[in-house]
Order: C-alpha cells, then structure tokens, then sequence
C-alpha cells in the first residue's frame, strides 16, 4: 500500500499503491504517516508520488460505510491528520509528483508539501459536500485563491494542473511519462545544496507560515463528527456510488 525507496543520491520515493482508486483506508494514512516521519539524517529530499490510475482518491468511503459504529470515522480523521502534518513536518523538502485526480485527502498531502509538479491529465478537488464530510480546505487554499477554493467546496467542482499552474502553486506540468523523473530532477537539485542549510530553511519556512495547518484542519474535521453525529453524513453517504 505504502512502499519507501531510497536513492543513492539523498533522495526517498515515498509511493502509493492501493488500487483502484489509491483511496486510503485507516492503516494505509498512519503508514505513510510513518513512511514520512521515519526520514533519517541520510535523507535530503522526499517525493511523493502514486501508482496507478490517479494520485490519491481521498478516503476509504466503503471503510467508513461498513463500519458499525464512529471507530472508523475517529481512525481516518487522526490518520489523515497525521499524514498530512508528516508531510508539513517532514524535515526535508517534499516534492509531490500528482497525475490523474488529487480529491479529498490528496488535496491535504499536495497542500502542505513543499513542491508540486504535475501532469497534464491531473486535476485537484474536494467532492467532500458529496460524501457527507468537510475538511481540507486548510489545504485547498494553499493551492487556489479564495472564492476559487469556496466556489470549489460548494460545488466539488475541480481544477486542472495548469489552472493550478497559473496561480504559481503547481511548479510544472509535463506529459505523464515524464512526471516521475520531473519529480526527481527536482529533488535531486534539492538534494544536492547543503543538507543542513536546507533543513534549517524548512524549518524557517514553517515557522513563518500564515496557516498553522494542524489546528485548522482539526477544526475543520470537527464539522464532519458533527455531520455524522447528526445522521446527515450517512444519508449523503447512501447515495455515493463507485468513482
């Protein structure tokens, strides 16, 4: 589901495998919670990347659905909290390499991530208001500007890499094939500076951040209890069907 791969040169792939859709039950967000969290002195840059047919598809609606009681919800709201916060957290730069559809969760990993490149066929969004739930628009607005991100939570509407280029917070779009070693080539420019110089400017980056990610992403999930709580997320949930 999660698979690290070390570079000789720095450099850690950190890859998503769930098929079909890499919609992430409970494990698979603390295990790449703990796929980032375990960076080493050795590391000098990170990319995250996926398999398959898109990037990350969010959370395991069907996990949610079967469960009979609120363990899973509670289990999925801690894990993406974590892998999110190990990705803000991470003490070396994050490049996140996205193709296909970046939705829900996805938007939490690339929004706090250091560096995006993207390919031509990617797209970003939250369809969260179609599954009952809220969150990550902490993130979405790293990305698009205001009302973009509003009009797009209202909506589940969803935005291209190149519109995302425009804004300046996707770095680069490329043809498919060539996003994986777009990504490396990043990270290996990274990579190769000072290894103490750049953690030190993560560190800086983080501590001059405008968002303090952890607290409003937390705030924002207590709106999705609240909604299950109330019976309302599981009747939205009724009517999801497979993407």
């Amino acid at each position: 589901m999660i698979e690290t791969v070390a570079g000789p040169d720095g450099v850690v792939e950190v890859v998503m495998d769930n098929p079909p859709v890499n919609a992430l039950p409970v494990a698979g967000w603390y295990a790449l919670a703990e796929a980032l969290s375990g960076v080493d002195g050795t590391v000098r840059a990170v990319v995250l990347r996926a398999e398959g047919r898109g990037f990350n598809a969010g959370v395991d609606i069907k996990e949610l659905k079967a469960a009979r009681d609120f363990s899973a919800l509670v289990g999925v709201n801690r894990g993406c909290a974590a892998a999110f916060a190990a990705v803000y957290e991470c003490p070396v730069p994050v490049v996140a390499a996205v193709h296909g559809f970046c939705l829900g969760g996805g938007i939490g990993l690339v929004g706090n991530a250091d560096i995006i490149v993207a390919s031509e066929d990617a797209t970003f969004g939250l369809p969260e208001v179609d599954r009952g739930a809220l969150g990550a628009a902490t993130h979405l607005s790293r990305l698009v500007p205001q009302h973009r991100m509003r009009a797009m939570m209202y909506t589940s509407a969803t935005a291209t890499a190149a519109e995302l280029h425009a804004y300046g917070s996707v770095l680069s779009v490329v043809p498919r094939e060539q996003l994986r070693d777009t990504a490396l080539g990043v990270a290996r420019e990274i990579a190769a500076k000072d290894p103490a110089v750049i953690r030190a400017a993560k560190e800086s980056l983080n501590g001059i951040d405008p968002w303090d990610v952890r607290r409003s992403y937390r705030y924002e999930q207590g709106f999705t209890f609240e909604l299950n709580l109330s019976g309302v997320a599981d009747k939205v949930r009724d009517t999801f069907g497979e993407p």
